[in-house]
């Protein structure tokens, strides 16, 4: 939407400098598949990829998180929760999720924009999430659950910290079929593409680099922590996660486009950042801070639950 761009930003003129190189574009450059953004349209009802990412996502932690729940041995000392806990924290979760990754964007990306348009900031189906709000409202949603059903939050985190690359590598591909949130321009790089929005220079496919760091890597991370850890020291596993998704997050802001509203922060011309410090950048930072505090408590054994707290499952 034109209204929520501010013309003549950072980005922009960092993008004219690379035109003067025009020339030079390499003669493969990998053209960007023609996929339609609605997956499913089954008359006036139509899917985006976007949507169906969040479905197939949320379904997948479901199915995993369940499983992980009936493995008694991972739970030692732990109040376990049963399969209906998990099935009722689904819900939970993608509320925190929705409405958190719509209230983030609107506050660390566009508050101006949506400041001098507040009704913009219900309409979902126009695009505008972010990963850093939807983050902190699955925290909030899984804290308060959690307490409703006198589980352990920790514990629980940790759960949702094990099944979240799964929603994180479904959302990235999403992102790269819609052609959104591409990555910086390589005109040298034989693997680019031109995005159909993005102008005439290729660029890094970011989104699938995240796919891969945030999603797949992170995920056998996830998977060969839990096997080795279980869920007996809470805290453990969601710090492993915190950090690692904000490592990931970090390097490939090296090759993603700051949002054109936004830019680069603090100047643009940091030569060993390759061009400035984005909000990705910015955020992943106390997490990174606080996944390893939560790591290092949790190593510890001062995330342990007090004694009489723990042991039996919960009859929810």
């Amino acid at each position: 939407m034109a209204a929520f761009r501010r013309p003549g930003n950072r980005v922009d003129d960092r993008a004219a400098e690379v035109q003067v190189r025009g020339d030079m574009l390499p003669l493969l450059v990998l053209p960007f598949p023609a996929i339609d953004p609605v997956a499913v349209s089954i008359g006036p009802l139509a899917i985006r990829w976007y949507a169906l990412a969040y479905i197939v996502g949320l379904l997948g932690g479901w199915f995993y998180a369940r499983r992980l729940a009936r493995r008694t041995e991972y739970w030692t000392g732990i109040r376990q929760p049963s399969e209906t806990d998990i099935d009722d924290l689904i819900m939970w979760v993608a509320l925190g999720v929705v409405l958190g990754g719509r209230f983030g964007y609107v506050l660390f990306y566009n508050f101006d924009a949506y400041l001098s348009r507040p009704s913009e900031i219900f309409a979902v189906w126009r695009g505008g999430m972010s990963f850093h709000g939807g983050f902190l409202g699955s925290i909030l949603a899984i804290v308060l659950f959690s307490r409703s059903r006198r589980l352990h939050p920790l514990a629980m985190l940790d759960l949702a910290a094990v099944v979240t690359p799964i929603g994180l590598f479904f959302g990235r591909v999403a992102n790269f079929i819609n052609g959104e949130l591409w990555g910086r321009p390589a005109p040298d790089f034989p693997y680019a593409f031109v995005f159909p929005d993005a102008g005439p220079l290729p660029r890094h496919p970011s989104q699938l680099y995240e796919a891969f760091t945030e999603g797949l890597v992170l995920f056998v991370i996830m998977a060969i922590a839990v096997r080795r850890f279980g869920f007996r020291r809470p805290g453990l596993l969601g710090g492993i996660f915190v950090l690692g998704y904000a490592v990931a997050r970090i390097l490939c802001e090296f090759f993603r486009e700051p949002d054109p509203q936004l830019g680069f922060l603090f100047g643009a011309s940091i030569d060993a950042l390759g061009g400035g410090i984005t909000m990705g950048m910015l955020l992943s930072i106390p997490m990174a801070l606080v996944g390893a505090l939560f790591i290092w408590l949790a190593s510890r054994g001062m995330t342990r639950p007090r004694a009489g707290e723990a042991a039996e499952p919960s009859s929810a």
